[in-house]
């Protein structure tokens, strides 16, 4: 891919909103863009991953147990949404497989190289993790959300669901 390449799809996703056309400019040539297939594993379940990515286009469902007779779709993510933030800032295992919906692209950008920035763009990367740390913090919202309602829930049913 050719550096405006990676500016533009850098540009369209929500890890540059905050960034100035320099930065921007700074932080594309440190990201891939990968396409996947249909039924083509972005990710496998378990070992860490030190990517964070961002769906460009197209589906990527999180299963667990991909491959085998048990494995089981949790759910599915769209264009926009970002992928493996969490294990991307703290290393964790990844609970479930990423796994090509429809034919679809993905931003990638590994932590080391966001953390070669350090000592010249520290703006940048506080900036990059803000923006991670709002995808978080809009999750953690709507899970929140979630809990109370099925709280609600069971209650007004007694306990019967």
């Amino acid at each position: 891919m050719t550096d405006p390449d990676r500016i533009a799809a850098l540009k369209s996703t929500k890890l540059a909103q905050e960034l100035t056309e320099s930065q921007v400019a700074t932080l594309a040539p440190l990201i891939t863009l990968r396409r996947l297939a249909p039924g083509e594993v972005l990710v496998k379940e378990g070992p860490s991953d030190n990517h964070l990515y961002v769906i460009l286009h197209g589906d990527l469902a999180v299963i667990k147990n991909a491959g085998t007779a048990a494995a089981e779709t949790l759910f599915t993510l769209d264009a926009g949404d970002f992928v493996g933030e969490l294990s991307f800032i703290d290393g964790t295992e990844r609970y479930a497989s990423l796994v090509a919906v429809d034919d679809a692209q993905v931003l990638g950008l590994e932590r080391e190289k966001l953390e070669s920035l350090l000592p010249t763009h520290p703006e940048i990367v506080y900036r990059v993790m803000r923006a991670i740390l709002r995808t978080v913090h809009q999750i953690q919202r709507r899970l929140s959300i979630q809990s109370v309602e099925l709280t609600n829930y069971i209650y007004k049913q007694h306990g019967r669901y």
